[in-house]
């Protein structure tokens, strides 16, 4: 679901809590706490969104954000924002997680992309932290 409300954000350009509202309106079924995690994950995204989008881009070598897939780039998002600011997510799960939402939406080479990246920023930048 934050992927879902992230991915409908960058491409609408309208605010977070619009496309929010208007796909939790679509998803009236949704399991309360999976709503509760899911805006943490979209609101801890956009508060962080330029240290998150500096992080990927330092560590996505020969990519300008804005040249990545839309899903790419958000599911990139969500697990930097989780590798970095969450103590409750274990990095592997993490990284796991994103990588399946990118071999399920993205394309051919979309898991490996993800990966490697994440791979990188978990090893380089929580040894930082």
């Amino acid at each position: 679901m934050a992927l879902k409300i992230l991915y409908a954000r960058d491409i609408s350009k309208e605010t977070l809590d619009e496309c929010s509202d208007k796909i939790w309106e679509n998803e009236a079924r949704i399991d309360p706490e999976v709503r509760k995690f899911s805006e943490a994950l979209i609101y801890g995204v956009e508060a962080n969104i330029g240290k998150l989008d500096e992080t990927v881009s330092k560590y996505a070598t020969n990519w300008k954000l804005g040249r990545m897939a839309t899903i790419d780039r958000n599911i990139l998002r969500i697990a930097t924002f989780e590798l970095l600011y969450t103590v409750d997510i274990p990095p592997k799960v993490a990284i796991n997680e994103a990588i399946e939402m990118a071999k399920k939406y993205g394309d051919k080479d979309s898991g490996k992309f993800v990966n490697g990246i994440l791979d990188k920023i978990n090893k380089m930048e929580r040894k930082e932290n």
